[in-house]
């Protein structure tokens, strides 16, 4: 674990995860490096301790330096690591992004519970056929940690999405919206039993799901900024066609993702990118200020 992040956790400072499949797989060069130092920068702006999450030569990473955050933006070849590549990734020595999953568990096992992100996976939308749901989904019903998110990727089934996390038993909570986020999309027409509208308010809920309950984890939702956003008709279009093509590439597993969403990048102009990019600097500005408040929830 990085010194700094050690540090704030032992006096109970609020401290952020972030996860770096992004930087390694995610989004394209220089956009991946340049986001990941944004997101860093946006989270201290807001009070709180970065703890980007990696795999490095085997050593699980809780807390990457400027050196190693260059290496895995720049890298050829490094892994995709969800929860269950973990023990292979140190056993082999490898380097990689950890996705969502990954960072959960590596943020859950180091006591942070504040976790930015920009979409989880989730269900895929060809489910019927190759029963494709992220780990990102049981990763949140296991580990005690919040992610803050702009919803479910848009590549994905967002409605089975939905009712795979109800059955899981993970909380989706809005932030500011009663409806869930699509993503690239302010909204997806899928409506939310709660919501939140402030910090604070969001702490709180945390706060009893995770310490007073010792439950696990659970999604704060906040719609990607307005400015930015696409309407969904214009990304659903872009989505069935890149969707068409990954099918006749034969493209599957862990490479459908960034597939689809480097397609619909290029299919729009680049403007899911733009998107992409001010969500994720978003999301971790919101989750710095709840782990504000949430560290001081606990400091009573």
């Amino acid at each position: 674990m990085d010194a700094e992040v050690r540090e704030a956790l032992a006096a109970g400072r609020p401290v952020v995860a972030l996860e770096s499949s992004v930087v390694a797989q995610g989004l394209p060069r220089p956009h991946n490096l340049e986001a990941a130092r944004a997101c860093e920068r946006t989270v201290r702006s807001a009070g709180a301790v970065p703890a980007t999450t990696a795999v490095v030569d085997g050593a699980l990473c809780v807390g990457v330096t400027a050196a190693e955050l260059e290496r895995l933006a720049e890298a050829q070849g490094t892994w995709k690591v969800g929860s269950r590549d973990l023990a292979v990734a140190v056993a082999q020595r490898a380097t990689g992004g950890t996705t969502v999953s990954a960072t959960c568990e590596l943020a859950a096992a180091a006591g942070i519970r504040m976790f930015a992100t920009g979409g989880i996976g989730g269900v895929h939308r060809a489910v019927e056929r190759d029963w494709d749901i992220s780990q990102d989904l049981y990763a949140l019903q296991r580990f005690p940690v919040a992610v803050v998110c702009a919803g479910a990727k848009s590549i994905l089934d967002l409605p089975k999405t939905l009712e795979q996390l109800e059955t899981l038993g993970v909380p989706v909570v809005g932030y500011r919206t009663r409806e869930f986020p699509a993503f690239f999309s302010v909204g997806s027409g899928l409506s939310l039993e709660h919501s939140v509208d402030s910090a604070d308010a969001a702490a709180r809920v945390v706060h009893a799901r995770v310490d007073l309950l010792g439950q696990g984890g659970m999604l704060l939702a906040q719609p990607p900024p307005a400015n930015h956003a696409l309407a969904r008709e214009q990304v659903e279009k872009e989505i069935d066609r890149a969707l068409a093509e990954a099918s006749e590439r034969g493209i599957s597993g862990k490479a459908v993702t960034p597939f689809l969403l480097g397609r619909v990048a290029a299919l729009t102009g680049g403007r899911t990118l733009e998107v992409n990019l001010a969500l994720l600097e978003a999301n971790a500005r919101l989750a710095a200020e709840v782990a504000v408040a949430f560290a001081e929830l606990r400091r009573g």
